[in-house]
């Protein structure tokens, strides 16, 4: 299912003085490969497809995404690249999947205020996706996370392997968080990659519980709006911290039992 791209390889000049090992960015890497890791671990991904990226720190115009015919528990803080938005991979070895440049590259050059972008095929909120009518019932608490939030693309167009598909996918999204691609899968995005791992675990969560109780038969019952939108405004105003506190545990985690992560 992964699609290989061409890519040239190289540093165009303007970047040759642009140092690309700063703090930031070390752990801005350490903090993705985590994420990575962790979906592997949680089976939101789909073995060497998905792609998560996120804006280099200083760097507007980079992105680090995962590579080619890796599988997201072999991430390593090392093995992401660094790549630009015309085609070139700027540091690292090899190349990113074809679907996951065209989407990525277009989201972030056309909507800066996306810091980190998570795509996944994550089972139970795809199956949400493949379902006639809007995503969630907005009858579960940790539903309301995303209240307001959401965009849905309700025309699948087949494999974004241009710039015109991952153009239109950054336009269905506009100023949503959270894009439902109907026939497809999720798209998470955020200011930053703790925001972006919060949301995307609490989305599969969330989407995992709503398909349980449609499994019942039973009619869901809907949280009336002006609850809805009280609840979701007073998660959206713990969610930074909490989404700190959130991939700091992951870190945690891993830091005992895979710390190879970091290398």
């Amino acid at each position: 299912m992964a699609h290989e791209l061409n890519l040239a390889k190289g540093q165009p000049a303007i970047l040759r003085n642009l140092p690309l090992d700063t703090d930031e960015i070390l752990q801005a890497r350490i903090d993705l490969a985590a994420c990575l890791r962790m979906a592997a671990r949680l089976g939101l991904e789909e073995d060497i497809c998905n792609h998560f990226s996120a804006v280099v720190p200083g760097h507007p115009d980079l992105f680090l995404v995962n590579r080619l015919g890796w599988a997201f528990q072999e991430a390593t803080a090392s093995s992401l690249l660094i790549c630009d938005y015309d085609g070139n991979v700027i540091a690292g070895d090899g190349v990113p999947e074809a679907t996951a440049f065209f989407i990525h590259a277009r989201l972030h050059k056309m909507s800066p205020r996306v810091g980190a972008a998570f795509h996944t095929h994550m089972p139970n909120a795809t199956a949400l996706s493949m379902v006639e009518g809007d995503p969630f019932v907005w009858a579960g608490q940790t539903s309301l996370k995303f209240y307001g939030r959401v965009a849905v693309d309700e025309n699948y167009n087949g494999l974004a392997l241009d710039e015109r598909e991952g153009d239109r996918i950054a336009a269905v999204l506009g100023d949503k968080d959270i894009l439902f691609m109907k026939n497809h899968g999720v798209m998470v995005c955020a200011p930053n990659i703790a925001e972006a791992w919060d949301d995307l675990y609490y989305l599969e969560r969330a989407a995992e519980v709503q398909l349980k109780a449609m499994s019942t038969g039973r009619q869901l019952i809907a949280v009336p709006t002006d609850i809805a939108e009280q609840a979701a405004k007073q998660m959206r105003e713990g969610d930074p911290e909490s989404a700190r506190l959130h991939l700091e545990s992951v870190r945690r985690v891993l830091d005992r039992q895979a710390p190879e992560y970091r290398n």
